[in-house]
């Protein structure tokens, strides 16, 4: 997340004790206009976690965990940006303290609010207020701990994941983002991260998919019915998550620079790519397209162009999007359903091993072999390209950066775990009996209610009412369907129906 326009400021200036309140650089020749995408690119990353996942994970889930999947996001969004302000930051972009992490301080005084933005361990100054990087890069924080929650939906107690979030912000992802962003020792070394394919998508892959397994699997009857409940709703939050990555990928020069739009082309170039790559796979395999597997694909899409985003050509965001819609294709519906050991003991509820670990390592792979010398010059790096461009060292390079933060969560996931398990005595996952239960007796509400009215009469054997989220006949009843949220429900020709669908049309329906 180093970049082109990043413009050099002088060392000691930024020592000050009383910072000069940040004004637009006229000889910038852009003015405020920094200022104002950065602003703009930092909403639409908020966007894609309240409300895009927020929404999403409310309707893949069974209706019965709605409320508390979106509660998970909706948390973790706010219980991050505390910590961001506190410690955070500047633990992740703030004066050197160790290669792989900042110094801890906060950042709510105004004179540093208003003080130009700068990253003291590189040297390099924004041409906007700190208060905005901040911002910025919070939202990417963010999203990181939301993603990690769909590898747990549906079963973790969610005052373990109230623990876990904070923790897991210290203690990880300050790590990831000094050490590649910040100035630490992969920056160094030469690892190039464009807009998180490391950071955030192959930690919360990793983190996810550790963290799966020891908080224990999902009911039985909750991982052979996993239905979603509101696939309308889906694609709602998918066509944010979408969308929002234009700020996602295209903020990251830190400028509303050339490689700003070279990066949020190749976004869409790659996920589009992928999402017909995965679509073309279910319809030979599945003999169906499927609205989930798409959405799977395009996530996929999103994930493996990230690291790349602004540093390689159209052809290589195309490369990247059939690499993205068919490796974590295989991994998903071949591999990881073939491999009795994963299925077994990493329930990770939405796949997110599969969409963000391992398209996370193809993005970060691809960017090795396909990054060229004038996407890195324009992004402000001295790498000479990737391997296509004669630099088969930053394969090398890529391959480190990846391992690391492998390794590093793998570690660290576990240890805060089981520190919440043993030594907080906190039970990661909730009791059999809750889990039969689900939104109500985590949180005592329900996502659906629906009761009878004037319309309806009880009385006319029309609709009795509501047990337990499930609408129900007054009895007697002829054969008709009542249609709810994609499930028929009723008596004779309608149960059969039922019964029939949740057969048919697996597909990748049972990740996102």
């Amino acid at each position: 997340m180093t970049t082109a326009s990043a413009t050099p400021t002088d060392s000691g200036a930024a020592a000050t004790t009383s910072p000069v309140w940040w004004t637009p650089d006229p000889a910038s020749g852009v003015g405020s206009g920094d200022n104002a995408w950065q602003l703009t690119a930092a909403s639409l990353v908020a966007l894609q976690s309240v409300p895009g996942l927020v929404v999403l994970y409310a309707g893949i889930m069974k209706k019965k965990w709605a409320i508390n999947s979106a509660f998970m996001a909706f948390y973790a969004f706010a219980a991050v940006l505390i910590c961001w302000v506190l410690w955070a930051y500047e633990a992740s972009f703030g004066e050197y303290m160790l290669p792989f992490v900042g110094k801890p301080n906060n950042v709510l005084g105004i004179d540093r609010m208003l003080a130009q933005s700068y990253l003291p361990s590189i040297g390099l100054g924004q041409q906007f207020p700190l208060a905005t990087m901040v911002y910025f890069q919070f939202v990417f924080a963010a999203i990181t701990l939301v993603i990690m929650a769909g590898a747990f939906l549906g079963r973790m107690n969610f005052y373990a994941w109230m623990i876990f979030v904070p923790l897991w912000l210290t203690l990880s992802y300050t790590v990831g983002a000094y050490s590649l962003w910040g100035g630490g020792f992969l920056f160094k070394l030469g690892v190039i991260d464009y807009s998180g394919g490391y950071v955030i998508h192959l930690s919360s892959g990793t983190a996810g998919f550790i963290g799966s397994y020891w908080i224990g699997p999902r009911l039985a009857k909750d991982r052979e019915d996993a239905r979603p409940n509101n696939i309308l709703t889906v694609m709602i939050g998918a066509g944010i998550l979408w969308i929002g990555w234009n700020g996602f990928n295209g903020g990251d020069p830190y400028a509303a620079s050339a490689d700003a739009g070279v990066a949020v082309l190749n976004t869409n170039l790659c996920t589009a790519v992928s999402v017909l790559t995965w679509t073309g796979l279910d319809i030979i395999f599945f003999k169906k397209p499927s609205v989930i597997g798409a959405v799977q694909g395009m996530i996929t899409g999103l994930v493996a162009i990230t690291p790349a985003a602004g540093v390689v050509a159209g052809w290589g965001a195309i490369l990247l999007g059939l690499g993205s819609g068919s490796i974590p294709w295989l991994t998903m519906n071949i591999l990881g359903k073939r491999v009795r050991f994963l299925e077994k003991h990493f329930d990770d509820t939405l796949g997110v091993m599969h969409t963000h670990m391992v398209a996370g390592f193809i993005g970060g792979f691809g960017t090795g072999l396909w990054a060229t010398v004038d996407g890195c010059a324009a992004f402000g790096l001295t790498n000479p390209g990737g391997a296509i461009a004669g630099n088969g060292m930053q394969l090398g390079y890529q391959m480190a950066g990846a391992c690391f933060i492998i390794g590093w969560n793998l570690v660290w996931t576990s240890l805060i775990m089981l520190f919440i398990k043993h030594v907080l005595r906190v039970p990661l996952r909730m009791s059999d009996e809750d889990l039969l239960l689900g939104d109500d007796a985590a949180h005592g509400e329900a996502a659906y209610v629906f009761g009878p009215c004037e319309a309806h009469d009880p009385e006319s054997g029309y609709i009795q009412g509501l047990i337990q989220g499930e609408m129900v006949h007054h009895e007697p009843s002829n054969d008709a369907e009542l249609g709810l949220g994609g499930v028929t429900a009723g008596h004779g020709r309608g149960v059969e129906h039922e019964e029939k669908n949740g057969k048919n049309g697996e597909s990748s329906a049972g990740h996102v």
